[in-house]
Protein backbone atom coordinates (compact mmCIF):
# COMPACT_ATOMS: atom_id res chain seq x y z
CA UNK A 1 0.00 0.00 0.00
CA UNK A 2 1.07 3.23 -0.77
CA UNK A 3 2.91 5.70 1.96
CA UNK A 4 -0.34 8.50 0.69
CA UNK A 5 -3.27 6.26 1.41
CA UNK A 6 -4.04 5.89 5.18
CA UNK A 7 -4.92 2.76 6.84
CA UNK A 8 -8.12 3.83 9.41
CA UNK A 9 -7.59 2.06 12.72
CA UNK A 10 -10.71 3.99 14.29
CA UNK A 11 -13.99 5.64 13.99
CA UNK A 12 -11.64 8.80 15.24
CA UNK A 13 -9.50 7.98 12.83
CA UNK A 14 -12.31 8.08 10.26
CA UNK A 15 -13.98 10.90 11.17
CA UNK A 16 -10.62 13.32 11.72
CA UNK A 17 -9.69 11.56 8.21
CA UNK A 18 -12.58 12.71 6.36
CA UNK A 19 -14.26 15.86 7.99
CA UNK A 20 -12.77 18.45 5.09
CA UNK A 21 -11.38 17.78 1.39
CA UNK A 22 -12.05 15.15 -1.02
CA UNK A 23 -11.66 11.87 0.15
CA UNK A 24 -12.16 8.63 -1.49
CA UNK A 25 -13.05 5.86 1.35
CA UNK A 26 -12.24 2.55 0.16
CA UNK A 27 -14.12 -0.34 2.50
CA UNK A 28 -12.23 -3.75 1.94
CA UNK A 29 -11.26 -7.06 3.54
CA UNK A 30 -8.07 -8.29 2.93
CA UNK A 31 -9.71 -11.79 2.06
CA UNK A 32 -10.92 -9.92 -0.68
CA UNK A 33 -9.37 -10.68 -4.35
CA UNK A 34 -11.26 -7.55 -6.14
CA UNK A 35 -9.88 -5.30 -3.24
CA UNK A 36 -6.66 -5.91 -3.91
CA UNK A 37 -7.35 -5.29 -7.56
CA UNK A 38 -8.66 -2.15 -6.52
CA UNK A 39 -5.64 -1.17 -4.19
CA UNK A 40 -3.56 -1.69 -6.73
CA UNK A 41 -5.44 1.00 -8.96
CA UNK A 42 -5.49 3.10 -5.73
CA UNK A 43 -2.16 3.01 -5.58
CA UNK A 44 -1.51 4.50 -8.93
CA UNK A 45 -4.08 7.34 -8.07
CA UNK A 46 -2.68 8.36 -4.60
CA UNK A 47 0.79 10.14 -5.94
CA UNK A 48 -1.95 11.77 -8.92
CA UNK A 49 -4.01 12.76 -6.47
CA UNK A 50 -1.85 14.20 -4.07
CA UNK A 51 -2.93 18.02 -2.60
CA UNK A 52 -6.04 17.17 -4.50
CA UNK A 53 -7.73 14.20 -2.37
CA UNK A 54 -7.19 12.21 0.26
CA UNK A 55 -7.32 7.99 0.02
CA UNK A 56 -8.42 6.13 3.11
CA UNK A 57 -9.14 2.17 3.32
CA UNK A 58 -11.39 0.85 6.01
CA UNK A 59 -11.12 -3.18 6.50
CA UNK A 60 -14.94 -4.01 7.25
CA UNK A 61 -13.45 -7.00 9.14
CA UNK A 62 -12.19 -4.87 11.67
CA UNK A 63 -14.34 -1.89 11.59
CA UNK A 64 -17.81 -3.43 10.76
CA UNK A 65 -19.33 -0.55 12.56
CA UNK A 66 -18.12 2.03 10.52
CA UNK A 67 -19.28 -0.14 7.64
CA UNK A 68 -22.65 -0.71 8.91
CA UNK A 69 -23.27 2.96 9.53
CA UNK A 70 -22.57 4.41 6.09
CA UNK A 71 -24.62 0.61 4.66
CA UNK A 72 -21.77 -0.82 2.74
CA UNK A 73 -23.59 -4.59 1.45
CA UNK A 74 -20.86 -5.31 -1.02
CA UNK A 75 -16.86 -4.79 -1.16
CA UNK A 76 -14.83 -3.36 -2.73
CA UNK A 77 -17.24 -0.34 -1.95
CA UNK A 78 -15.84 3.39 -2.11
CA UNK A 79 -17.49 6.39 -1.39
CA UNK A 80 -16.36 9.67 -2.61
CA UNK A 81 -16.91 12.31 0.55
CA UNK A 82 -15.93 16.22 0.18
CA UNK A 83 -16.13 17.73 3.85
CA UNK A 84 -17.35 14.82 5.14
CA UNK A 85 -20.51 14.59 2.91
CA UNK A 86 -21.03 11.82 0.72
CA UNK A 87 -21.00 12.66 -3.15
CA UNK A 88 -20.64 9.67 -4.75
CA UNK A 89 -20.96 5.85 -4.17
CA UNK A 90 -18.93 3.21 -5.98
CA UNK A 91 -19.82 -0.70 -5.69
CA UNK A 92 -17.45 -3.42 -6.87
CA UNK A 93 -13.74 -2.79 -8.44
CA UNK A 94 -13.45 0.84 -10.14
CA UNK A 95 -10.93 2.03 -12.78
CA UNK A 96 -8.30 4.73 -11.89
CA UNK A 97 -10.02 7.30 -14.84
CA UNK A 98 -13.81 6.68 -13.70
CA UNK A 99 -12.16 7.76 -9.74
CA UNK A 100 -10.24 10.20 -11.19
CA UNK A 101 -13.04 12.53 -13.06
CA UNK A 102 -15.15 11.99 -9.92
CA UNK A 103 -12.35 13.48 -7.83
CA UNK A 104 -11.75 16.49 -10.57
CA UNK A 105 -15.75 17.16 -10.27
CA UNK A 106 -15.68 17.04 -6.40
CA UNK A 107 -12.36 19.46 -6.85
CA UNK A 108 -14.63 22.18 -8.38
Amino acid sequence: MSDTIQLIETEADFVAATASGVVIVDFFATWCRPCRMQLSILDTLASELTGRAKIVKIDTDKLKDIAEKWGVQSIPTLFLLKDGQKIQQFVGMQQADILRNAVEQAAR
